[in-house]
């Protein structure tokens, strides 16, 4: 180390501890430092009592210097200590952890949580709250409440009746609701909020019935070349494929009146091939998927700040508001027979058919003809998270930030409480670390989130309410929602965290398979050599703020199937759960482990373990997705060269940074603990560079910054590499068959704008990896 910059080093460390001149200090430095702090005494400062005696200060003085000495040379130790030393250490912290996840503990919690209804807003839902609260508070964490005032709904009234076209049959009102099942005695709960979808409007509709299969885009396509006309109509469309609000959305932009979505057996009840519950875990007839069909994130009141007492609040007419137009309901497979039942008109294609007993799906339109009344109460109420805090060590003000959404439709055991309970299990073992001595470097934040049924409400007022604080500070969010729904290991990541996520899939037991790390199964399941990891640009959880609008990197963790049978019915409670999702709690085990472990790896390591190499890697692909598109579309001569360009420097960029990681990570100097704090701001900041203020472009979703990853224009749920150059060539591939040159041209031309546009701020992620100003 040259002379100069180890006593700079040294002795700025001893300047932030207000330490007595230290070992690495010349006299004539330490004389230098000495007068920097001959600082005239504080206005409140008083003279010691005359009966003080001079001797008895200087042993006092003798006291203060020898203690502050020596915790200067307990803080270098443990800042010079070998990596070596430093790893082993951090092993055993984890294989502590990972031996005191139990599952019972997880049981009860899901237990308490589960034992009533806890719609968002509601007394049920603010007494998980403080249960939340009172258990982090037990585990030693400092923790808080954090209240917003959002815009929720409520069903006042809800009917729906069917008229069978012009014959003498008397009208038939169908019941919308979700009969008990015997044995579970959660089922028959008089608090189990009606069926309905949160924002629809109120309304009194009437219409003939169309049925638009999974209500795509692509399925209201095919109704008008097939000749369907569905203007006045009342859509009949069924769930899984898409976000149902953009079921709704589409079904509104065809000229439908309303619409109705259903629960087809083929797609929750295994066809009816076999048994249902009780007796099975398939969705019975009377199951009903509740939902929101918002097509916004967050408030609909407040879009883009937080909703706290006295904020702005626009209309819910604005359109910013992001609020469907047209009444909707939610239905069982049950009501929906005698609807598909009533329609003539073509035979639906074969790929429609769903499994009711009927002898064909017809599309209509009518005979069969429906009344739709709805109303609600939409209003202004109270929201709460909790957050509790793990208070780093040495980089306090760097958050690993863990999250799981509180708030059901109903009893909610899979969806969201099942990762309620390990968020909760995870805060009391790493709780009990720290009581026996383990520090994290990096504090870790645990966020229990309210109304995210609503749209990820309490996650993104919060995420815009601290969004320059994460800009800086956040090192990443893990998030776990529907921990639990039975087996098979599933993940969603930003890039940079696929390593380490694969590293510690390695370290946990299969739940299912004892013989079998989670990732071999994990492999296994996918037929390959490596595992699939989802992209998280599409909505459906709380991640969606932090990687979306704040860029902060993101994780989702699950167990089964996101769109279980039991998906926002009141059947998702825990006597399913107990028989059918995980009886053993073992799941839950596992993915509280791995939870934990993500989040100790993050907060302790040395060097973030972010590797953006494999970021870069991914984006080569996608680039030459887009090249192959515009060759294939004989795209006006649009070229994708500016955005291979920037991948280029990008990786040649995530290269150099992970050998510099390599070179400061064998170091134990101190100018070392100062190489790897700035190798570590350049990797937390790089996400933060895939965003533009101005949002995704063309897809009525601006709130979107990210523009690496985003929604499908046509669905929330998927997920798009380069939405917005995705979606520019869609609307050009549309222009071409329908306008002249000229505006052809302009259609190719907003295309290369999009490419720059993401070229541009791929350069700003690589420059920020390298760390060092143009």
């Amino acid at each position: 180390m040259p002379e100069g910059e180890g006593w700079l080093a040294a002795a700025h460390y001893c300047q932030l501890l207000r330490a007595v001149p230290c070992v690495f200090c010349s006299k004539d430095r330490r004389e230098q430092l000495d007068d920097a702090r001959d600082l005239p005494p504080l206005l409140n400062d008083t003279p010691a009592p005359p009966s003080l005696s001079k001797k008895r200060m200087n042993w006092r003085l003798l006291l203060l210097m020898a203690a502050i000495f020596l915790a200067v040379l307990v803080s270098l130790f443990n800042i010079l200590m070998p990596a070596r030393a430093r790893a082993n250490g951090a092993n055993q912290w984890q294989k502590a952890f990972m031996g005191a996840v139990n599952n019972a503990s997880i049981r009860n919690h899901l237990f308490q949580l589960t034992k009533e209804p806890h719609v968002a807003g509601t007394p049920e839902d603010f007494a998980t709250a403080d249960y939340v609260f009172q258990r982090f508070q037990e585990y030693g964490l400092a923790v808080h409440y954090t209240d917003y005032d959002v815009l929720l709904s409520y069903p006042l009234h809800r009917s729906l009746i069917l008229t069978a076209g012009p014959t003498q049959e008397p009208p038939l009102e169908l019941s919308l609701k979700e009969e008990p099942v015997e044995g579970d005695l959660y089922s028959q709960n008089p608090k189990v909020i009606p069926t309905f979808h949160a924002y629809a409007p109120s309304g009194n509709v009437s219409g003939e019935v169309v049925y638009a299969n999974y209500g795509r885009l692509e399925d209201f396509q095919k109704l008008a070349a097939m000749g369907i006309d569905v203007k006045g109509a009342i859509v009949i469309a069924r769930y899984h494929a898409i976000y149902r609000g953009d079921i709704v959305e589409n079904a509104g932009n065809a000229g439908a009146g309303a619409a109705i979505i259903y629960s087809d057996p083929q797609d929750y009840a295994a066809n009816y091939t076999q048994e249902v519950y009780p007796h099975s875990q398939w969705l019975p007839p009377s199951g009903i998927q509740r939902g929101t069909v918002s097509q916004g994130v967050g408030d609909p009141l407040t879009p883009g700040w937080p909703s706290t007492p006295k904020a702005e609040r626009i209309s819910t007419s604005d359109p910013e508001a992001m609020l469907p137009t047209i009444p909707s309901l939610p239905i069982s497979a049950e009501d929906a027979k005698p609807i598909l039942a009533s329609l003539g008109g073509p035979v639906s294609p074969a790929e429609w058919h769903g499994a009711l007993d009927l002898p064909q799906y017809r599309l209509g339109r009518g005979p069969g003809v429906l009344n739709l009344s709805f109303s609600a109460n939409q209003t202004v109420t109270r929201i709460r998270n909790v957050i509790a805090v793990i208070k780093g060590s040495e980089e306090p003000d760097r958050y690993v930030i863990l999250g799981n959404h509180r708030d059901a439709w109903v009893f909610g055991a899979v969806d969201p409480n099942s990762g309620t309970a390990s968020l909760l299990e995870v805060g009391q073992q790493l709780g009990e670390l720290v009581q026996k001595g383990w520090k994290p470097r990096r504090s870790i934040v645990l966020c229990s989130w309210d109304a995210e049924e609503y749209g990820m409400v309490g996650s993104t007022e919060w995420v815009e309410q601290n969004i320059d604080i994460l800009g800086t500070s956040a090192v990443a969010y893990l998030n776990v929602d529907c921990g639990v729904s039975g087996p098979g290991f599933s993940a969603g990541a930003s890039p940079q965290l696929d390593n380490l996520l694969q590293e510690v899939t390695k370290q946990v037991k299969d739940p299912d398979s004892v013989d079998h790390s989670v990732f071999e199964q994990w492999v296994a399941s996918h037929k390959g050599s490596t595992p699939l990891i989802h992209r998280l640009g599409g909505g459906g959880s709380d991640f969606v703020a932090f990687l979306q609008h704040a860029g902060v990197p993101a994780l989702d963790l699950q167990f089964g199937d996101d769109d279980y049978p039991m998906y926002h019915t009141a059947y998702d409670n825990f006597h399913w759960m107990e028989k059918f999702g995980d009886p053993l709690f073992h799941r839950h085990v596992a993915v509280t482990t791995l939870l934990g472990l993500m989040a100790m790896r993050l907060s302790s390591d040395a060097l973030l373990p972010l590797d953006f190499v494999t970021y870069a890697k991914e984006l080569e692909s996608y680039a030459m997705g887009v090249q192959m598109e515009l060759a294939g579309c004989n795209a006006l001569g649009v070229s994708a060269n500016p955005l291979v360009s920037a991948i280029s420097n990008l990786k040649s960029a995530a290269l150099q940074i992970k050998q510099q990681s390599k070179q400061a990570e064998g170091s134990s100097s101190v100018l070392s603990l100062l190489r790897r704090r700035s190798i570590n701001d350049r990797l937390l900041q790089v996400e933060r560079a895939f965003l533009d203020d101005r949002g995704l472009s063309g897809t009525g979703r601006s709130w979107y910054k990210h523009l690496v990853y985003g929604p499908v224009s046509s669905n929330a749920y998927g997920t798009s590499s380069f939405p917005g150059i995705k979606n520019s060539i869609t609307l050009a591939l549309s222009a071409s068959s329908k306008h002249d040159d000229a505006a052809k041209m302009r259609q190719w031309a907003a295309v290369q704008h999009e490419i720059w546009r993401v070229a541009r701020v791929v350069e700003r992620a690589a420059l920020v990896l390298q760390g060092s100003l143009t």
